[in-house]
């Protein structure tokens, strides 16, 4: 591996203009791609195998042309003060409303609220509903001026009107936070390198790595059926991995130049040993990222593939685009310890060398590795104590901001009809099977309404065939609650009795009964998810550290920063905490898809910083160092490095806080939090602790297993030995 990657390296600095030219060509084509592309929508959400979606499958078949993907908007009216819905007056202005309402093109129906009924008990609120013939992202823009038009006539007849729904949905934005975690991340690369030149090597490589992954996800968005989430998550995770893996290569070339080596041979060698950090640190990423898979939920595994073909980019262009930029910069980045006359002089090279903060960080450790050990863990495990309260759910327009109409008009229904108005229930009962239909409808209506937490059944709505009805049943509490839950299941438990008696089948549906699945699918794919992915990144980590307490210490040490970052997301996003500070006007249920995406992730992530600063630790310990001593040299080549990318990584995946999405600014902090957890207090602390007490065994390998294993010597060592580097006065220790 390292010899491959060392003429790699050579041949990318040689042939430079060739690199440089075919990834602008590869930026070019895929820029002109997304240019041609359709806009990105919301991905068609799909949860294969449950009730849900096979009632939602089974609408389609049955109710031909009803457009049950299609957008809907509530139009929900409420009287001014004193008055009442009813009135002449605001009666008339609400039919008017509904009359513009029908004209669209797009509109599938409009219905009446006091035809359908759709007034509250004292008359003060009232909605009406549309329901249009194509989704919201693909809604045209009059469709939606036609909507925000009808209302505000509404609304200058006296009215308060606000639009619930997905009509009006919009494309997320990240806000300005995006930039400046950008800039956060230069200015740490400046501080780092001592150098402008050096620093904006891994943001331009960066830059363009995340360029043609975005662009690439933009073009094929249409044709893959890709969400605008996608290209956030891509762009998120590409930007912070593309800097990190970039930031490594060339502070190995600086380290490289410093041992007076030759700036192509300099080059050739850090992509040789870095660069196999690098491969191996991103195929962790790559695993746990299309690992997603294993869920079977069409949108997460989209979002994984995607964000893993932008790592696997990152990676490409780290091994290949750097040391062609090295080439390019010449003198411009110097050796380690040196800085340009912008920072101050260089170092004598006479003078000797003082320890660095990573030195006497890791000496402290090692002579107090009980003490660290102890303070680590217990850190993290208050950190993770909120985790025990978690409740998953999926976003609707009750987590939105009070500002939006959508909000505005969840509150209105919820005040005029109660909590769980907002989750209706679809109960879809399919009589194909039973001999008398009519029957078994009126049956279902009946057990339903005998259930407990049930505010108002619908009569039953039979297809033209008469063979499918759907019943609208509308719980009392919140969608989000355990009893709306209990519910569900209560209906389907009523159904099983009911296909006995008639040889109806009866499914359970809606976006309540949906949510309620996909966290039902979560949680059962979780162990499965964690026993592949981990078990595929330990076997891997075993080749590259030659050893098995070290891979399976990084196991432990990534289920305890992942447990203690899903505690703080609870914290903020559920309980309120600090929830001012993030941005987070409406607090509730942490997103089902959160401890899955965020195990799948962290644990990648993880092991970025675990190979890059253990392979150092383990080259000083093959070359003869002591266990101990092998940590401290470890920290002092890897540390201020290592401490870098992270800090990188937590302002990048901060920036997207902002986002106007909810799942992306929760993504966003858990992410940035869980970076600091693992880095600043795994990696930095808990690691090098564990590692001095366990000495010598923390490098045991089974004989066997030595011999089997495939030698990949990501240490460089091959180089050594082809360039006589050892001179034969360091003899390489077995492990």
């Amino acid at each position: 591996m390292a010899t491959f990657l060392y003429k790699l390296g050579r041949l990318s600095f040689r042939r430079r203009h060739v690199i440089a030219l075919i990834w602008v060509a590869l930026l070019t084509l895929a820029g002109v791609g997304a240019a041609g592309a359709p806009a990105a929508g919301n991905s068609s959400f799909s949860i294969p195998g449950t009730e849900a979606q096979k009632a939602f499958d089974l609408l389609e078949q049955r109710f031909p042309g009803t457009s049950a993907d299609g957008a809907t908007a509530r139009v929900v009216f409420k009287a001014p003060s004193g008055e009442k819905m009813t009135d002449p007056g605001n009666k008339a202005t609400v039919r008017e409303t509904v009359k513009e309402l029908s004209d669209g093109s797009e509109v599938a129906r409009v219905t009446d609220p006091y035809q359908a009924k759709a007034v509250s008990k004292d008359g003060t609120i009232a909605y009406a509903q549309v329901s249009y013939k194509v989704s919201g992202m693909e809604l045209d823009d009059a469709s939606k001026d036609a909507l925000e038009d009808s209302a505000q006539d509404a609304r200058e007849a006296g009215l308060t009107v606000e639009i619930g729904g997905d009509a009006l949905q919009a494309v997320p934005h990240t806000g300005s936070s995006e930039i400046i975690g950008i800039a956060v991340a230069a200015v740490v690369l400046v501080i780092t390198f001592g150098s402008l030149v050096a620093a904006g090597l891994p943001l331009l490589t960066a830059l363009i790595g995340v360029g043609i992954g975005v662009s690439g996800i933009t073009a094929l968005a249409s044709t893959l059926d890709l969400g605008s989430t996608t290209s956030t998550l891509a762009m998120m995770i590409g930007l912070a991995v593309g800097i990190d893996y970039a930031l490594f290569i060339v502070s190995r070339y600086r380290a490289e130049l410093a041992e007076g080596r030759e700036r192509e041979e300099a080059a050739g060698r850090a992509v040789g040993t870095a660069g196999s950090a690098v491969v191996f640190a991103g195929l962790t990423v790559v695993i746990a990222l299309v690992g997603l898979s294993v869920v079977n939920i069409p949108i997460l595994t989209k979002m994984g593939v995607a964000a893993a073909a932008t790592v696997a980019i990152a990676v490409l262009i780290a091994l290949t685009m750097i040391p062609a930029l090295l080439g390019y910069a010449g003198r411009k980045v110097r050796p380690a310890g040196e800085k340009s006359r912008l920072f101050g002089r260089a170092r004598a090279q006479d003078a000797p060398a003082k320890p660095n903060l990573g030195s006497r960080w890791a000496s402290f450790v090692v002579r107090r590795p009980v003490a660290v050990l102890l303070l680590g863990v217990v850190g993290l495990g208050a950190a993770a104590v909120p985790a025990a309260s978690l409740e998953l759910g999926l976003p609707d327009d009750g987590s939105q901001p009070t500002s939006t109409t959508q909000r505005r008009a969840y509150d209105l229904l919820s005040e005029g009809f109660g909590p769980g108005f907002n989750g209706p229930l679809m109960v879809v009962v399919d009589a194909k099977g039973s001999d008398d239909p009519k029957a078994a409808f009126t049956a279902v209506g009946d057990e339903i309404k005998g259930l407990k937490d049930v505010v108002t059944v619908t009569p039953p709505a039979p297809n033209k065939a008469g063979d499918t009805a759907t019943i609208t049943v509308v719980p009392a509490s919140k969608p989000s609650s355990v009893t709306t839950e209990n519910l569900v299941h209560g209906i389907r438990d009523a159904g099983t009795g009911v296909r006995a008696d008639t040889g109806a089948n009866v499914l359970v549906t809606g976006s309540t009964a949906m949510n309620i699945d996909v966290s039902q699918k979560l949680n059962d794919a979780l162990v499965p998810y964690l026993v592949l992915v981990v078990g595929l990144a330990f076997l891997l980590l075993i080749v590259v550290f030659r050893s098995i307490l070290v891979p399976l210490k990084a196991a432990l040490g990534f289920l305890l920063s992942v447990m203690a970052a899903l505690g703080a997301v609870v914290a903020v996003f559920q309980w309120g905490w600090l929830s001012g500070l993030m941005g987070v006007e409406q607090t509730g249920p942490v997103m089902s898809m959160m401890p899955i995406f965020m195990v799948g992730v962290v644990f990648g992530l993880a092991m970025d910083y675990e190979v890059f600063l253990v392979t150092r630790m383990r080259e000083a310990y093959v070359h003869g160092e002591k266990p101990a001593q092998a940590v401290v040299t470890g920290f002092r080549h890897g540390a201020r490095v290592v401490s870098a990318a992270a800090v990188i990584m937590i302002a990048v995946f901060a920036g997207f806080i902002g986002s106007s999405e909810s799942m992306v600014k929760m993504i966003g902090f858990g992410l940035a939090i869980a970076v600091f957890f693992d880095a600043f207090v795994v990696r930095m602390a808990i690691v090098p602790a564990v590692l001095a007490l366990l000495g010598r065994k923390a490098w045991w390998l089974p004989g066997w297993l030595d011999r089997a294993l495939p030698n990949v010597d990501v240490e460089g060592e091959g180089l050594r030995a082809a360039s006589g580097d050892d001179d034969g006065d360091r003899q390489l220790v077995r492990v």
